[in-house]
């Protein structure tokens, strides 16, 4: 069954598109040829800015996560051997702290039906039974409705398509690598009154378990190259699309980096 050809959903779609089209309507007399392009980049943005509230939620629960994290470890250190006392204590550490573990991934499901709705514009060759005329439309010569890896397969490529998905994949691509330097996660720092700094190296070795599970050299590799997923799948969809993941990833990044100075994370910090 194609949920897109669900008569609601298919309505909204089609409401979305018209207005995707009038707004490139509007800005052909500024801009050109390229209208089409700038309304998928400037609806991007306002959905985005539409779903601040999204990220800020998010950014508080990491927050939360990170504060409570020191004693939930030593939650699951004390009662290891009893899991129904290990979830109570739990349950009340976070009944304490005002917030639930699943605090954050509600907004997450809010946003994706409004985020599927979108992106749904931005690769469905037809909309509620008509061609999509985005789709139709170039930027810099290339349909907005053309793929890399479906010109290369085709042998259709021009060099102008490839300058033109080249700087927009490389750009996702670049952003990736910014988001894995600057939202890395972070190693736990020392404690300054440490008494015995040997015993306590000596036992973290013993285990082979870093402080934070999620700075282990594998677990971080790991992390990093789901940065350059965004990348590949652009090679994949249409020019549209991709122009879609590029401001999206560079909003995001933009946005992690504002709201974690807002709300920092605490460094967890070993004896």
């Amino acid at each position: 069954m194609d949920l897109y050809a669900f008569p609601p959903i298919a309505a909204l779609l089609d409401g979305a598109h018209a207005v995707l089209m009038t707004l490139a309507g509007l800005l052909e007399p500024v801009i050109g040829i390229a209208s089409a392009a700038a309304a998928v980049v400037l609806v991007t943005l306002l959905v985005r800015a539409a779903l601040i509230p999204v990220g800020v939620s998010q950014a508080k629960a990491e927050q939360v996560r990170s504060r409570l994290a020191p004693k939930l470890a030593a939650l699951q250190q004390k009662h290891k051997k009893n899991p129904e006392r290990l979830q109570r204590e739990t349950m009340a550490l976070y009944g304490e702290e005002g917030t639930t573990p699943f605090a954050g991934c509600l907004p997450m499901l809010v946003q994706a039906p409004i985020v599927g709705v979108i992106y749904a514009l931005f690769i469905l060759p037809t909309i509620a039974g008509h061609p999509n005329a985005l789709l139709e439309q170039t930027f810099f010569g290339v349909p907005l409705g053309a793929s890399l890896a479906g010109d290369l397969a085709t042998g259709t490529v021009s060099p102008g398509a490839l300058i033109v998905f080249g700087v927009v994949i490389a750009g996702i691509a670049v952003v990736g690598e910014i988001t894995r330097r600057v939202l890395r996660p972070q190693q736990p720092v020392a404690a300054p009154a440490a008494p015995n700094r040997a015993d306590a190296a000596g036992r973290a070795g013993a285990t082979g378990a870093p402080a934070n599970p999620l700075a282990a050299p594998g677990v971080a590799t790991a992390l990093g190259a789901l940065q350059f997923i965004t990348a590949v799948i652009a090679a994949f969809v249409p020019l549209a699309a991709a122009l879609y993941l590029l401001v999206t990833v560079a909003w995001t990044l933009l946005q992690r980096v504002l709201l974690r100075r807002r709300y920092p994370l605490e460094v967890t910090r070993t004896a």
